[in-house]
């Protein structure tokens, strides 16, 4: 009985995909370390490798330079085109760029709680570019607190639809029932591990529901 129940609760949003006849243009932001360039990663080799989509990725994180390396590396093995922009118009542009594609993965760059006023520029950023879907990606392994200050911090970027990362690592997933009904968003994705793209799946009200009461295991 508890277990449907929270399957009522839980909201869920379609996976990362192609759309037919026009290009797709999804960015993903979140805090510093919840893995946003390897779920990039593993959204295009799946989209790439499994449905057969043309891809390309644009990173705007011009603060980490091993997170630019890091996706270009896995740009070169899947053979897809990748951009990198420093601010909103040459962002703009490096998206314009990347038209023959049916969908654009935007790798932005991790914030922490006392970077509010960047958190603002992502937002002016995300606003120039137009998204159309804005993924929230979230640990785990982070406590309520956090990811409760995770969502409030992040309002700026306007997130539609959340990822979950690291369930494989995370102790309990009691925490993740806090900020799914404060953030009110939809859950798009889970992640169960480092695997490329194998350790990504589409969230399922049913799957999600037992993990988070302990009755089906991660893997």
């Amino acid at each position: 009985a508890v277990r449907r129940a929270l399957e009522d609760a839980l909201s869920i949003a379609p996976p990362v995909r192609p759309v037919t006849g026009t290009r797709r243009v999804v960015a993903l932001v979140g805090p510093t370390g919840v893995g946003k360039t390897t779920t990039i990663a593993k959204l295009a080799a799946m989209l790439r490798l499994q449905q057969g989509a043309r891809v390309g990725l644009l990173t705007v994180d011009a603060y980490r330079i091993a997170a630019v390396e890091q996706l270009k590396t896995y740009a070169d093995i899947l053979d897809v085109p990748i951009a990198a922009a420093e601010d909103p118009e040459s962002a703009r542009q490096a998206l314009d760029a990347l038209d023959a594609t049916d969908v654009v993965l935007i790798d932005t760059a991790g914030r922490g709680p006392r970077d509010r006023e960047r958190i603002g520029e992502l937002g002016d950023l995300l606003a120039r570019l137009q998204p159309d879907e804005v993924h929230l990606v979230l640990s785990a392994t982070t406590s309520a607190r956090g990811l409760g200050a995770a969502v409030e911090l992040f309002a700026p970027a306007r997130s539609d639809r959340l990822i979950l990362t690291k369930l494989d690592e995370a102790e309990t997933l009691g925490a993740l029932l806090a900020v799914l009904g404060r953030a009110d968003l939809p859950v798009s994705h889970l992640t169960t591990g480092q695997a490329v793209p194998d350790d990504v799946e589409a969230a399922r009200r049913g799957r999600l529901a037992r993990l988070i009461l302990g009755e089906e295991a991660v893997a």
